[in-house]
């Protein structure tokens, strides 16, 4: 196994049944429990993003929040940069 990846983090509308929310406080246990990489998936946004990374997840995974509804990809990765801290 090359990561751990734990979710949803928050509710999402991508799946028709999902699963139970996880959460950050369950994510920051979990960090502690594990020396792989760490990947929280599930309802991410720019929002609660940084709040996920501060968490201790390595990485996130993002699906409804990654496509804007004008379709400017660019500009969204632009946004989800400034978001975590990345330049």
């Amino acid at each position: 196994m090359s990561y751990v990846a734990l979710g949803p983090m928050f509710s999402t509308q991508s799946k028709e049944n999902p699963d139970p929310v996880v959460g950050v406080a369950r994510l920051a246990e979990w960090r502690r429990l594990t020396d792989r990489p760490l990947v929280a998936i599930g309802g991410i946004t720019r929002a609660n993003g940084a709040a996920v990374l501060e968490a201790g997840a390595d990485s996130v995974a993002v699906i409804g929040d990654l496509i804007p509804e004008d379709g400017s990809i660019r500009q969204r990765m632009d946004e989800w940069h400034r978001t975590i801290g990345r330049q």
